[in-house]
């Protein structure tokens, strides 16, 4: 009997080692809001419709992520994430876990990873530049993205992608990034190379990201560079941005100022860009303003309002969307509320 409770108290201590070591956690975010498209494009009626918008601020999301620490320092890691079309219990991207689903090691080498994976230039976009974090009918997204509008990635995420990070040192890191085009016959058609190096503080910012596609026939190329920057001055966090920007029937330069205001449980956001056409498309010019307000209800739970209108010039067709879709006029008003779990 000693013997057995021995055994029993000896296969308790390495399972509770062993999960010690592992951890899966489940998270996700649930948006809800109203969403009203008017205004018109030059040549076009106006787009005038309303609607409940499963992500205006954050799309809507269930995901799963872990790490195994392997001895020495090495960690072994996974996220699994999907995206969810709240208001009709469907799935968003088009597929399952088409948000994030990534494998890696991570350790004192920086972090590996492979699989689905954001662009260094949308997480600078993202984190760095936008003061509406790509949400909101105000979101840099509108004008500041690469690619088409119709294309379910953009610049956003790549696929069958290796990406390597840096480690922190003195406050500065980077990273790189390549997505195999699997196309057969030709290994550069639907190549992705993108990467970012950047300084990030508690009050300072800066970082500089680049995102270079292949289209499908390894005829043309996406190309855009981005520099943004912020500071928090406690206050108010203020935020600038440029960037050059070369794709299909769109080259121009893209500037970007806007600030975050916090007030005990409010949060007021604004911003201008300004895209200016360049060369053939010169007289393709646009200018964005938008302005946001959230309520945080606890630490979890918000409210948010927010607008956002674009000015075309020449034959530009810019669309004020939100995080989670490209809009069909000049003009938004968004209405919601989200809860982070």
């Amino acid at each position: 009997m000693k013997k057995l409770n021995l055994a029993l108290a000896l296969a308790g201590v390495l399972t509770g080692a062993a999960q010690a070591q592992s951890a899966v956690e489940v998270y996700g975010i649930v948006d809800m809001g109203l969403v009203r498209d008017f205004g018109s494009m030059p040549d076009g009626p106006a787009a005038t419709g309303n609607k409940m918008t499963s992500g205006a601020q954050s799309g809507t999301r269930l995901g799963f992520k872990g790490k195994e620490d392997l001895g020495n320092g090495l960690n072994a890691l996974f996220v699994l994430e999907t995206g969810i079309a709240a208001d009709r219990g469907g799935v968003n991207q088009g597929a399952v876990f088409a948000r994030q689903s990534f494998v890696g090691l991570q350790g004192d080498f920086g972090t590996l990873t492979l699989g689905r994976q954001y662009t260094s230039y949308f997480l600078t976009l993202n984190q760095i530049a936008d003061p509406f974090a790509s949400g909101l009918a105000g979101n840099a997204q509108n004008l500041m993205m690469p690619g088409i509008a119709a294309e379910p990635d953009r610049a956003l995420r790549m696929n069958d992608a290796v990406k390597y990070t840096t480690p922190i040192f003195e406050n500065f890191s980077a990273e790189i990034g390549y997505g195999f085009g699997e196309t057969a016959g030709n290994s550069d058609a639907n190549r992705v190379v993108t990467g970012s190096i950047g300084y990030d503080s508690k009050t300072l910012n800066v970082r500089l990201a680049h995102y270079n596609k292949n289209n499908a026939t390894d005829t043309a190329v996406v190309r855009s560079t981005l520099l943004a920057a912020n500071y928090d001055f406690e206050f108010v966090k203020i935020f600038g941005a440029y960037s050059d920007n070369n794709w299909a029937l769109a080259k121009s330069d893209n500037y970007l100022v806007g600030f975050t205001i916090p007030y005990g449980a409010h949060k007021f956001i604004a911003s201008y860009i300004r895209a200016a056409g360049q060369g053939a498309l010169a007289e393709n010019d646009a200018d964005q303003w938008g302005i946001g307000y959230t309520y945080a209800l606890s630490k979890r739970t918000n409210m948010y309002a927010a607008y956002g209108s674009i000015s075309n010039d020449g034959t530009a067709r810019y669309t004020v969307g939100n995080n989670s879709e490209a809009g069909t006029g000049n003009k938004a008003i968004n209405f919601g509320l989200r809860h982070v779990f």
